[in-house]
């Protein structure tokens, strides 16, 4: 790995923006070694000013896993597995703007996801993320034994998130999407790289606990979806065009803030395709 790239932490439990190194060139072994030991420490890795081709995208997305497309909206023509992630000067929603883990309604969701940025408002439009093993870890021995069993309902038609692809259906919407996916997992995940164990519910998709009720699930994941993005579990990013930042699905959240009423926003999005889920 070349000696001028530097990983600096962006907050204590989330997060670290990389520097010296050009995104668009061929990466040598080592080099890619390097960023995935430190993709798996910190969660999220943030790289600024990068000159990225739709096609130089694809290619350092496959230096890390393989390139799935998302089910309900199309990618680009030439480049289905890159999903634009848009809102528009007129769009009141925006495309994700929920804490979730992607995709967690499907039997084998994604392992990771990439965002870089086309256009940003000039100010707004920031992302969250949160570290779900220390949302794991600082519960109480008694709330780990509780959910060290239990698995998890996912839906892909949970209310709140739906409402945040609207948009995106009206004009790129798949033929082939299923009205609803469904997928039980988990609810505390182990992590098939690191072997650490990470909460995985969240407010967008998990509906209910199976072999409960949705009412009785509920005061327990009400709970958890407050505790597992306390301010110190998290970090946020600021984009500007050339922006990318890689996160890891099985072990931690995002949240796209939606504070840019009037202004458009354009990322291109690729997602790797991952393992079924396990627990401890």
């Amino acid at each position: 790995m070349s000696d001028a790239i530097r990983v600096q932490p962006v907050a204590g439990a989330i997060g670290a923006e990389v520097s010296g190194v050009d995104l668009s060139k061929d990466l040598d072994d080592a080099t890619v070694a390097a960023l995935r030991r430190a993709w798996l420490e910190h969660l999220v890795l943030f790289f600024r000013d990068q000159d990225l081709s739709p096609a130089r995208f694809l290619a350092f997305a496959r230096r890390f896993g393989e390139p799935i497309e998302y089910p309900f909206v199309k990618g680009l023509d030439e480049f289905p597995e890159i999903i634009p992630v848009l809102k528009l000067e007129n769009e009141k929603i925006n495309f994700g703007g929920i804490w979730h883990s992607d995709t967690t309604y499907l039997d084998v969701p994604p392992m990771a996801s990439m965002l870089v940025a086309r256009e940003v408002p000039p100010a707004g439009g920031d992302t969250e993320f949160a570290n779900m093993y220390l949302a794991y870890e600082t519960l109480s021995s008694g709330m780990k034994r509780l959910l060290d069993g239990l698995v998890a309902v996912n839906s892909s038609a949970a209310a709140d998130v739906s409402r945040t692809r609207e948009d995106r259906l009206k004009d790129s919407a798949r033929a082939d999407a299923k009205k609803d996916y469904a997928a039980s997992h988990p609810v505390v995940r182990v992590h098939p790289e690191t072997g650490r164990r990470a909460l995985y519910v969240n407010v967008a998709h998990t509906v209910r606990f199976e072999g409960m009720t949705g009412e009785e699930s509920a005061p327990i994941l009400k709970y958890l979806y407050a505790h597992q993005t306390r301010p110190e579990f998290t970090c946020r990013f600021r984009w500007r065009p050339g922006s990318l930042a890689m996160w890891d699905n099985r072990c931690a959240q995002h949240n796209a803030i939606n504070d840019y009423q009037g202004h458009r926003r354009l990322l291109h999005r690729i997602t790797l395709a991952g393992d079924k889920p396990t627990g401890p």
